[in-house]
């Protein structure tokens, strides 16, 4: 029986390579194509459905800004507002109200008595420590928006139809790909609009009409990605999949430049491997969306393998044990 069920499982293997390999091209045709909102529209009606379904606000931006989750940004559009005009709570210092209301030590009683007061014995047992391996880390500000805040990216928002696009105000050909290509793989970690929108659009753009250009800039999009990846937020590593799966589709031998950074980039595919949706005999209505992290990471695991050369699975490999090569079986 296993001997006729080794031939089964690597048809079935082959078979999912394939269709990986399909949802991948067909992707890439609808970014040429444009049916359909862009995947950067796509995030913005997803925001939109999300405050729908939430109407407390408690997966808002405001929230995730007050856990320092995401960078708070300027105060205006004008920068941040002087030290001494600025409020006191917002500086940081307690507000007048909490100091004058204060309750204040009797000076007849020792700061010693006070603490055995407070201070009570725990009962509870000690356990160790959560991991945290998928938790997730705060957001830095990235290049991205410095630049944009600053007027030196030659993009704006073309306000048209549901999702919007990018009016680039010159051609995607004539730009410097060493010094654009990081900055806007830089801004993937962003959640904010209109940074967000602007880099992940901007970035299938360029991709879309590099040609041999993006080749040269690959080791410059190691720590962008990487940076991004570490920051462990499901819809930034969902983002920055997609990203890779058409960086690697893009044009020839980049797969092949990508290997020797194995190392760099696959360590948070191995904690997110086998994240997926645990539905039981349920329907997954949001599939098209693609936003399951653990069909992500096989699907672009997949991809690399297929365009990285005769070295690509050994090195995965190396970084992710349990991954079943596509095209050895």
């Amino acid at each position: 029986q296993a001997v006729r069920a080794a031939p089964c499982c690597n048809v079935q293997r082959v078979a999912h390579c394939r269709h990986s390999l399909a949802m991948a091209s067909l992707a890439q045709q609808g970014l040429s194509t444009f049916r359909g909102p862009s995947p950067a529209g796509t995030l913005l009606i997803e925001d939109a459905l999300k405050k729908i379904v939430y109407r407390d606000g408690s997966k808002s931006l405001r929230v995730e800004k007050q856990k320092g989750l995401v960078p708070k940004g300027t105060h205006s559009v004008f920068g941040d507002f002087p030290r001494d005009f600025m409020p006191i709570s917002a500086r940081g210092g307690a507000p007048l109200s909490a100091r004058v209301g204060a309750a204040s030590p009797r000076p007849d009683r020792a700061p010693s008595m006070l603490l055995a007061r407070t201070q009570r014995p725990s009962t509870a047992p000690s356990c160790p420590p959560k991991a945290g391996a998928t938790s997730r880390r705060p957001v830095l500000n990235s290049e991205f928006r410095r630049f944009y805040d600053r007027g030196d990216l030659p993009i704006q928002i073309h306000h048209g139809a549901v999702g919007g696009k990018i009016a680039w105000k010159v051609d995607i050909e004539k730009l410097d790909y060493h010094h654009y290509l990081p900055i806007f793989f830089d801004g993937l970690r962003e959640k904010e609009d209109p940074y967000r929108f602007l880099s992940v659009q901007g970035t299938y753009d360029m991709l879309e009409k590099g040609g041999a250009k993006i080749l040269p800039v690959v080791p410059q999009l190691i720590i962008p990605i990487k940076t991004a990846l570490n920051t462990r937020d499901p819809e930034i590593i969902a983002t920055m999949l997609k990203v890779l799966q058409s960086l690697v589709m893009s044009g020839e031998l980049i797969g092949e430049a990508l290997v020797p950074y194995y190392r760099q980039i696959l360590p948070v595919f191995n904690i997110f491997k086998g994240r997926n949706l645990n539905i039981g005999d349920q329907i997954d209505y949001s599939q098209r969306k693609r936003r399951n992290i653990g069909d992500l990471v096989s699907e672009t695991l997949e991809i690399m393998e297929m365009h990285g050369g005769d070295d690509a699975f050994i090195n995965i490999k190396y970084m992710i044990p349990t991954y079943e090569s596509c095209v050895l079986a």
